[in-house]
């Protein structure tokens, strides 16, 4: 019995070891694309390179439309997801090769021997608009120290040129310094205990795991300018040392180019043994300028949003409670007689859910906008827990398009109840209403990137969308999220629609003349909700448009929040306003008194391109910016205006239900 109980015993521990050493072997522990990998001493560390990128022209270019060296078995495409190709990245494989843990120096790598006049000319223009080269060592960017006013500033990449008096200097030499920490490769059996596991199952990977290992934790560059003897280098290959010594400085130029001069690039690499963990690799590029005023910016914001929010919150609950206590108060003689005497909200019960104008365009806008904003909530709480790291390039992208084609059934499924509930459950038409929501903004969206396309197309750059992708981007469209809408309106029409508390007269009410036009409340209205995005909205758009990282989606997430309340309480107050001076029109206004705020955020970008990228070239460059920004405001307008028509159809529908009246 004994013996039975320990041989059971056994096994459980042996299964369990086993699950471990699975466990292990997957690298569960690390989230998806973040996981370490390991280099033995001597193993080939291959560098990629990624478009050129400039914050002047905001139009990325391939890295070979430039005169720069050819890997030896020709250039080939990285494996890209689909978040990679939207955003413009083109990863290719590169001629610099590095071997762990060896470090070399005057590497020679290629020459050219007669600079053209076009290779000349794109050369100057890449120079002059500062292209930055994007370079990729175990998928770390490259990244470069620059010294001013005492500071260390970082920036990914390096410049291609620069341009001295009217004269054109070219980097190419590169000086690469590789950041490395020994791999630790824990050992389960002698964590897990001693006994009789330990004498069945061998250690993990013996043999090739206690040979020292390293990850690769930093990539930083030093590009320079250095003149070389072309005629020493005409009979060397690539990867040859260069016969004489080469000195970086990266202070002065010294490579002028001129048409018809030949070129020579060469590299050199040392690695460095660092302190620096693996998951705490990505902190050199977290750590930009400016973070500090970054987080007390937030907090702040959160500070007074949320006391205004508060008040405004308060004010609401007890003005409308103290009119619906005074109104239960008294008897039904009173309360006629209150309703022919007193003006206000209570005299507009008999047309308060008369339908608006252009219901269906209303139904499928909140329909989209249900959609649109769920898609953020998702996508943003999945990058707060960190699925969507830096370290993991195009997912961000790739989440959004996955979750937004999810949430067609939700899209459907709001407007064509909406849309039964406003036509008094009428099952009619609702296969129309579907089929609208399914296409109204993904049509919007493929207009307006096809038209950047083209311009895109025009100046041969890597930030076209590639025909191919536009095939695949339609048959998403068309096979995945027009279905599961018209499933969501599918079960939209067979739900119950919502009954009105309160009965519809026949004539609507006459609408008293306002003192001043309703549009200014609502136009107003957005002020309070772009205050939530103020702050926030300067960093997303220099990630966007400054090639820096934006990483606090944790903060993300919570002004998100914020700024659903904010949108909500708006809409709320102003369509309480306009009950009670008689105007029963509400269901738009409610719709635009939150949605105005894209409005304030469409000026915010204008007034970034004035300031912020005032160097911005070309009318193409302008035209991109202007394009992008007008899609982005045109989503938050739908995600904002349906929380507070949303909002206001809730409070409408509670108020008048408090209220009996025949």
């Amino acid at each position: 019995m004994i013996h039975s109980k320990m041989v059971s015993s056994d096994q459980l521990s042996l299964w369990f070891l086993a699950f471990c050493l699975i466990f292990q072997s997957t690298n569960g522990f690390y989230l998806p694309g973040s996981y370490p990998h390991k280099y033995l001493v001597g193993d080939e560390l291959s560098v990629k390179v990624n478009s050129l990128t400039s914050i002047d022209t905001e139009i990325p270019f391939s890295y070979y439309s430039l005169p720069f060296c050819k890997p030896p078995g020709g250039v080939k495409d990285s494996a890209e997801n689909l978040g990679e190709l939207l955003m413009g990245d083109r990863i290719e494989n590169s001629p610099y090769r590095f071997k762990m843990y060896t470090n070399e120096s005057e590497i020679f790598l290629c020459r050219l021997d007669s600079l053209s006049a076009d290779q000349f000319k794109i050369l100057k223009e890449r120079i002059d608009e500062m292209y930055q080269v994007n370079l990729i060592l175990d998928n770390l960017p490259a990244i470069r120290f620059t010294q001013k006013d005492g500071y260390f500033l970082r920036w990914t990449g390096y410049p291609v040129g620069v341009k001295v008096q009217d004269a054109y200097y070219l980097f190419n030499h590169l000086k690469f310094n590789v950041l490395v920490h020994k791999y630790e490769e824990p050992n389960v059996a002698r964590v897990m205990g001693t006994g009789y596991a330990v004498e069945v199952i061998p250690t993990v990977g013996k043999g090739e795991s206690e040979l020292p290992g390293y990850m690769v934790v930093g990539f930083e560059v030093i590009a320079c300018g250095v003149v070389h003897n072309i005629d020493s280098a005409k009979n060397l290959k690539m990867y040859d040392k260069y016969p004489s010594p080469l000195k970086c400085d990266p202070t002065t130029v010294g490579m002028q180019i001129k048409e018809g001069q030949p070129l020579a690039f060469t590299y050199e690499v040392t690695f460095e043994e660092s302190d620096i963990k693996w998951p705490s690799r990505w902190d050199a590029y977290l750590k930009m300028e400016g973070s500090k005023v970054h987080w007390f910016s937030i907090l702040n914001s959160l500070m007074v949003i949320t006391f205004l929010a508060g008040i405004v919150l308060v004010i609401l609950l007890r003005t409308v409670r103290r009119d619906l206590t005074h109104y239960e108060e008294l008897d039904k003689e009173a309360q006629a007689q209150m309703n022919e005497e007193l003006s206000g909200w209570k005299l507009v019960v008999g047309d308060v859910f008369r339908a608006p104008s252009n219901p269906s365009l209303l139904c499928i806008m909140v329909g989209d906008g249900v959609q649109i904003l769920g898609m953020a909530v998702v996508t943003i709480l999945f990058a707060a827990l960190g699925f969507m790291s830096p370290a993991s390039r195009g997912t961000l992208i790739t989440g959004m398009l996955f979750f937004y084609m999810i949430l067609g059934v939700a899209a459907g499924y709001v407007a064509v109840r909406l849309w039964r509930t406003i036509s008094c459950s009428d099952q009619k038409g609702w296969f129309s209403v579907a089929w609208r929501a399914a296409c109204f903004f993904p049509g919007i969206a493929f207009l307006i990137l096809t038209t950047l396309n083209f311009l895109l197309w025009g100046s041969h750059s890597t930030g076209a969308i590639p025909f191919s992708l536009f095939v695949i981007l339609i048959l998403l469209w068309f096979c995945i999220s027009v279905p599961l809408t018209l499933f969501g309106g599918y079960l939209g029409a067979r739900a119950k629609h919502i009954k009105y508390p309160v009965r519809t007269n026949q004539i609507p009410r006459e609408i008293p003349a306002q003192k001043y036009p309703s549009w200014l409340l609502v136009l107003g209205a957005g002020t309070l909700p772009f205050g939530t995005l103020f702050i926030e909205l300067f960093f997303i758009m220099s990630s966007i448009w400054m090639g820096r990282v934006y990483y606090v989606f944790g903060f993300l997430f919570v002004v998100l929040i914020l700024l659903v309340v904010v949108c909500a309480e708006v809409s709320l107050v102003l369509t309480y306003m306009h009950l009670c001076v008689e105007d029963w029109r509400w269901w738009w206004k409610s719709f635009f008194a939150s949605g105005s705020v894209a409005m304030y955020i469409f000026l915010y970008s204008i007034n970034y391109l004035v300031f912020d990228l005032k160097n911005l070239s070309g009318p193409v460059s302008a035209s991109v910016y202007l394009g992008y920004s007008l899609f982005m405001v045109l989503a938050i307008m739908l995600a904002t205006g349906t929380v507070g028509f949303l909002s206001s159809f809730s409070f409408v529908y509670y108020l008048f239900s408090s209220v009996k009246l025949d």
